[in-house]
């Protein structure tokens, strides 16, 4: 049996079971290089090359924890907070309802500009989220509801607009793949034909905010988001102006540096230089700042050790081939099958950016033979690469999320993040790509 097959459904198993995200990865791995016939021996040391890999992306996320915590610690998301609990409790319940979408409206916003706009990609998720915990309970938002919102903006602004992350994926990765593999079709075309998966994202999003999590969700008000609404900032002013300030110039060092690790480090200075944060708190804050973020990391590690693996085994073009041969000259069948083996090969990877360079060579000719027009083959590759994205353990589109709402410990990856983000997300993207595929 197919050994890519295999290490991903286990682990998406192993997971839905409860069991530890990483541990799922890593027996997962272990057992797709077995049956491949790796030996545990090269297994292993596969494993081991990828996790090289995902050093640099879990020490950014715990820079950025430790700018979140300086944040934090500053007072100014707090002032943001305490704003909002005065209007939630001055408001009746339709005007709660109101501010409800209001707040929805806002952090869709910035997922959306976060990946194209200013493009930060998740580092503003524990800044932003956790002082709004407290306000997320007093209106008894269900996150599972704000997770989708997240995941959507995270994901689908770069599936269809060419700005930030938006033109690395649709241009230099996208259009890129599949030039080099024969499709013949210019760049300013590939963003159109992502427009109808694009479309299904978007129903999968309101699906979620206005029927699957509407109902109010209860959750427990702890000591953490209690004693936020407690505290009060001394001087408002010279925290917004000094804040402001060092949040601009953490964004403008990670533009320029393309580096989220000195973007995080020159925040937490610079809150350090105003005064905001005492300087021998520094150590302080890096210490909170890696406990809040290190179980991302760590899944973020184990991914690419997983993700190593199964591209060792050699089973990714074994099972394109063996689908390939069951095809024949159907289009639909064509289509369902593409979309479904990059739902599969995504869920594993967890990067949409990560898994197009590996399809794009095995189904750019495969949808020509098929007979699939330039705009299909566009939709059909980018639609299976950001297919499981939004849905697979081990993405940062769906990590992120869980990063800000488990602040208090009562948000689960799996079944709050994962579990919803594929429902309302991964669904769509099949059904629409698939109707993407058939029109363009």
């Amino acid at each position: 049996m197919n050994a890519v097959l295999i290490g991903v459904i286990l682990m998406l198993g192993l997971s839905l079971l409860r069991v530890n995200v990483i541990v799922a990865m890593t027996i997962s791995a272990l057992v797709a290089g077995l049956t491949a016939g790796l030996g545990l021996e090269n297994t292993l040391n596969a494993f081991n090359d990828g996790l090289s890999g995902g050093a640099e992306i879990a020490l950014s996320y715990a820079m950025l924890g430790a700018f979140a915590v300086a944040i934090s610690k500053s007072g100014l998301t707090l002032i943001l907070a305490n704003k909002l609990l005065s209007l939630v409790n001055s408001k009746n319940k339709d005007s709660a309802s109101y501010l409800s979408m209001l707040i929805l409206v806002v952090i869709m916003g910035c997922a959306i500009a976060s990946q194209n706009l200013v493009p930060v990609h998740i580092a503003f998720i524990p800044i932003l989220i956790p002082p709004l915990i407290v306000i997320f309970n007093k209106l008894k938002m269900d996150r599972r509801a704000i997770a989708c919102v997240l995941t959507f903006g995270l994901a689908t602004s770069y599936m269809v607009l060419p700005y930030g992350f938006g033109g690395i994926y649709l241009y230099s990765i996208l259009h890129k793949n599949l030039t080099d593999n024969g499709l013949e079709i210019i760049n300013t075309s590939v963003p159109y034909a992502m427009i109808i998966p694009a479309i299904g994202m978007l129903i999968g999003l309101l699906v979620a905010v206005f029927i699957s999590y509407r109902k109010p969700r209860e959750y427990q008000s702890n000591e953490m988001t209690s004693e936020k609404s407690d505290l009060v900032v001394e001087d408002q002013r010279k925290v917004l102006i000094a804040g402001g300030i060092a949040v601009i110039c953490s964004l403008l060092a990670q533009n320029v540096s393309g580096s989220m690790i000195l973007g995080g480090l020159v925040g937490v200075m610079m809150f350090a230089l105003f005064g905001l944060i005492k300087w021998e708190q520094n150590s302080d804050i890096f210490t909170k700042g890696v406990a809040m973020m290190a179980m991302i990391g760590f899944i973020m590690i184990s991914a690419q050790g997983f993700a190593s693996v199964m591209k060792e085994t050699g089973d990714v073009a074994s099972l394109v081939q063996t689908c390939a041969n069951l095809i024949g000259d159907s289009k639909p069948i064509a289509a369902a099958v593409i979309l479904l083996v990059g739902l599969l090969i995504t869920m594993g990877i967890g990067s949409s950016f990560s898994t197009v360079p590996i399809i794009a060579t095995l189904f750019v000719p495969l949808s020509l033979e098929v007979g699939f027009s330039a705009m299909a083959t566009v939709a059909l590759v980018g639609t299976a690469g950001a297919l499981g994205d939004a849905g697979s353990p081990a993405s940062d589109s769906t990590l992120g999320p869980t990063s800000g709402l488990n602040t208090d410990g009562q948000h689960d990856h799996i079944w709050d993040s994962v579990v919803p983000t594929f429902i309302h997300f991964n669904i769509p993207l099949l059904i629409f790509g698939w109707i993407a595929a058939m029109v363009l």
